[in-house]
């Protein structure tokens, strides 16, 4: 009996859980309708509950939802990660996929960065134009 109760004080519910990474419930019930995230049930009630293992990996879905990766993404990860929970088979596949994204994200930086001296250069045209009218309206009116 003392097991169950030390077993059910390392769960966290749902509502703690979420109140303390600041995400929706809706969220963590979604990352579990898609399968990348798993609860418990609470002894006794029907509230679901996280281990401190899977609070553990709540973080690390929050991590790579910051860092960009898909719901799709964090799937193929947990199915290489697979019932075995073995690390060893994810981190190269995690480095494969973080590499995929940092090319992506040089990519999206060489556009803004074209992007941003294209706009740079129009608005310097636009200025000398309108500095041009200006001294031509200027000389018109004398």
């Amino acid at each position: 009996m003392n097991g169950n109760n030390l077993e059910s004080e390392e769960i966290t519910s749902i509502g703690e859980l979420c109140k303390s990474l600041k995400i929706s419930t809706r969220t963590l019930r979604y990352w579990e309708e898609v399968g990348i995230i798993e609860s418990v049930d609470r002894f006794g009630r029907a509230n679901r509950g996280y281990t401190p293992y899977m609070v553990r990996r709540i973080k690390f879905i929050i991590k790579l939802k910051d860092m960009g990766l898909t719901i799709k993404e964090m799937q193929d990860l947990y199915r290489v990660y697979g019932d075995a929970k073995r690390t060893e088979q994810l981190i190269p596949e995690l480095v494969r996929v973080l590499d995929q994204h940092i090319d992506m994200i040089d990519e999206k930086v060489a556009k803004l960065s074209s992007l941003r001296k294209e706009i740079v250069e129009y608005r310097r045209r636009m200025l000398t134009k309108h500095s041009e009218s200006q001294k031509n309206s200027g000389s018109s009116s004398k």
